[in-house]
């Protein structure tokens, strides 16, 4: 029996197009768990997927969709059964491996994780990999502690900077988002950010490598520029949370932070996390995330518009959360 799947093919000439088109069960890759998918989103990895590959693609033809949520249908693996309501993000699915973008997929029972109790499908792909990133990005700020200061959120109308600060504010702290978009500022507050901070007063780099502390802990999905800037901006022991390269993959800042004031970059991959670590932040984010905020979020969308919305949030023209009913 056939199904729909957004399936990216490459020509000759090395150019990609993606178009939604039938497939059936036997061509799903091998694996223990067959998911009926039900929802999925639209991530920064996914736009380059579904276009020019990132390098990020190995073969083609190809199913992007790095995350999904779905129900299981068959299993080979005890921990999962006919029924299970099921999440999966990272592990380089639908990248290496053919992704959320169909209406089935098949997947390695080591790479999902069950629900968690408060969420539903829709919901866990309102969240998605942005959401579950920003969750790990507040939990290691959290295990470092945050001592008084504002927080920062870079990119703050992202997917991963909206959760991020809904999250945090949330949570009692002070937000202060940055955009680069005035039109999005209306939209921040509404998920709690205390104060916007425009783009251009935080993103040139500077001659002193140290300014006043100014942040007590910072959530960057922008790296680059900014991010060098921030840190010399941080208090004393504050803590960096370093999510995005949006801004550039070259970090042209000094030690001077880290020697003389304490200051910590912290690493956050969603891709590898160990399963533990996912359980632990899935289940914050069902009861920290609030959910009127998280839905204020969402842009509802369908396989077919998949082409269009990928090259969209290339462009950094997405605002929050993108849902992608498949069925739709």
């Amino acid at each position: 029996m056939s199904f729909n799947a957004l399936i990216v093919n490459k020509d000759d000439e090395g150019k990609t197009h993606a178009e939604v088109t039938q497939i059936t069960e036997d061509q799903l890759p091998d694996a223990e768990v067959t998911v009926a998918v039900e929802y999925s989103t639209v991530n920064y990895k996914d736009g380059l997927c579904i276009g020019p590959g990132g390098g990020l693609v190995r073969n083609y033809p190809h199913v992007p969709g790095i995350d999904f949520a779905g129900t299981v249908e068959t299993s080979n693996d005890d921990r999962y059964k006919p029924g299970d309501k099921v999440v999966l993000t990272g592990w380089r699915v639908g990248e290496a491996h053919w992704g959320g973008y169909a209406q089935k997929a098949r997947v390695k029972a080591d790479w999902l994780v069950p629900l968690p109790e408060g969420l539903d499908t829709r919901q866990a792909m309102a969240v998605g990999t942005a959401g579950f990133t920003a969750m790990l990005a507040v939990m290691a700020l959290e295990d470092h502690g945050i001592e008084k200061g504002p927080v920062l959120v870079t990119g703050a109308a992202g997917g991963v900077g909206s959760v991020a600060t809904a999250i945090l504010a949330n949570l009692g702290y002070e937000v202060a988002a940055v955009t680069g978009r005035p039109e999005t500022e209306e939209y921040l507050k509404s998920l709690g950010a205390a104060r916007i901070v425009a783009r251009d007063e935080i993103n040139e780099t500077v001659k002193r490598p140290l300014e006043g502390e100014t942040w007590g802990g910072c959530v960057d999905a922008v790296g680059g520029a900014m991010l060098a800037r921030v840190l010399g901006q941080m208090e004393y022991g504050a803590s960096v949370a370093a999510v995005g390269l949006a801004g550039g993959a070259a970090l042209p800042a000094t030690v001077i932070p880290f020697l003389l004031r304490g200051v910590n970059l912290l690493g956050i991959d969603s891709v590898m996390q160990p399963y533990d670590n996912r359980l632990r932040a899935w289940k914050r984010v069902a009861k920290d995330l609030p959910m009127d905020k998280l839905e204020a979020m969402v842009q509802p969308a369908g396989l077919s518009d998949l082409p269009q919305l990928g090259a969209d949030i290339l462009k950094g023209q997405v605002k929050g959360r993108v849902v992608v009913d498949v069925n739709a």
